[in-house]
């Protein structure tokens, strides 16, 4: 079966553009001769020749008017994995991306592309190179894990070679880089606190943080090599800067780089993750009294004390896959101390957009021309 051709195999929609990822995605898509169009519930910026439509992702009438003469679509919209609000998650993430599925038929798109999550195979334990095939977490250790394990799955099953409707998922697994809006800026004001005094566990596990342009290259080489005769069809893929580094090492060089000391005493993880979960258990029940929102959760001490990092032996295998961006955590960032801005002393915007360029600024090969361009996504 051939794939239909569309005036042109380059229009593109990206779902949830305004967003951190989105956002790089969409920049890197026009670099590459791609006509975009973006849905999001908000628009954040303008690019010349993009353009933006404002809507609800459960309106496929709204969807369609995006979709018409698209051949591809990205779908990288979802709340923030620090909200705590699990309708929410699953009217975007589950209803929601049944409705982008739907719309995409209707409006015969030929390729879904989702920004999925290594996240939906962890239950708080170690993983070491973990490949695709592990099985979904039984036990998600958020809603937005649980949530993410659905979309997946209604995803990739949606996949019809024989309705000439295609998908794959994409698996970052903790993207970093300029704009982040979580990461580094929860880790500067946690700092600021006086709370990154203390090293969860011996230090020493190894996790995946990913520099996000490595996931948008990740994107676009999935989405063109998804073909009906590929092996990408219906499938996952995990994407990584392929380099994991120990979790602390990298919260250190993040924190020394913005003027902080490193953490330096450290708490046995089991200590520390039953004190989180006996918090967890008292909150949850004073929840129908009163309502606390805890920060210091299990689910957080498991990312900061275990090993974490994913293989990414099958996206090269089946499309090249290579990092841009390699060595993204070598440079120890003495030189971003805080840095004034508007008069204040203090750990700015263009501190933080300076700071996460140099943990990712080794590009390699040819990566910065022809090669391609929230734990969770």
């Amino acid at each position: 079966m051939t794939t239909r051709i569309r005036p042109s195999s380059k229009r593109c929609a990206v779902i949830g553009g305004s967003g951190f990822l989105g956002r790089h995605l969409v920049e890197r898509l026009l670099e590459k001769g791609y006509s975009v169009a973006v849905f999001d519930i908000a628009q954040r910026y303008e690019v010349p020749g993009v353009a933006f439509h404002q809507g609800d992702l459960c309106d496929k009438q709204a969807l369609l008017k995006v979709l018409k003469d698209v051949s591809l679509v990205f779908h990288c919209a979802s709340p923030s994995p620090a909200c705590d609000d699990r309708n929410l998650f699953w009217k975007v993430n589950v209803e929601g991306t049944r409705t982008v599925i739907q719309a995409c038929q209707e409006a015969r798109v030929q390729k879904l592309v989702l920004t999925s999550s290594a996240s939906v195979v962890f239950e708080g334990i170690d993983i070491k190179n973990g490949k695709e095939d592990l099985p979904y977490a039984k036990r998600p250790i958020d809603y937005y894990t649980e949530t993410k394990i659905q979309q997946e799955k209604v995803v990739l099953e949606a996949c019809s070679k024989e309705n000439d409707f295609l998908t794959v998922a994409i698996r970052p697994h903790g993207i970093f880089g300029p704009r982040d809006p979580l990461l580094v800026p929860i880790l500067v004001d946690t700092a600021r606190k006086g709370k990154m005094k203390f090293i969860i566990g011996d230090g020493t596990n190894l996790v995946d943080f990913t520099y996000v342009d490595n996931v948008v290259h990740g994107h676009i080489l999935a989405a063109e090599h998804l073909k009906p005769d590929s092996p990408l069809c219906g499938k996952a893929y995990h994407i990584t800067n392929d380099e994991p580094i120990r979790f602390w090492d990298f919260m250190s060089q993040v924190l020394v780089g913005l003027g902080y000391d490193a953490p330096r005493y450290h708490l046995p993880y089991a200590l520390v993750y039953g004190i989180a979960m006996l918090l967890w258990l008292i909150t949850f029940l004073l929840r129908p009294l009163v309502n606390i929102k805890p920060t210091f959760t299990p689910m957080r001490v498991a990312l900061a004390g275990t090993h974490h990092y994913y293989s990414c032996s099958r996206a090269k295998q089946d499309m090249g896959y290579r990092p841009v961006v390699k060595q993204a955590y070598q440079k120890d960032g003495r030189n971003f101390r805080d840095t004034p801005c508007m008069g204040v002393a203090s750990p700015t915007y263009s501190t933080i957009y300076t700071l996460t360029h140099t943990l990712g600024q080794s590009v390699i090969g040819d990566g910065a021309t022809d090669a391609g361009a929230k734990f969770g996504p």
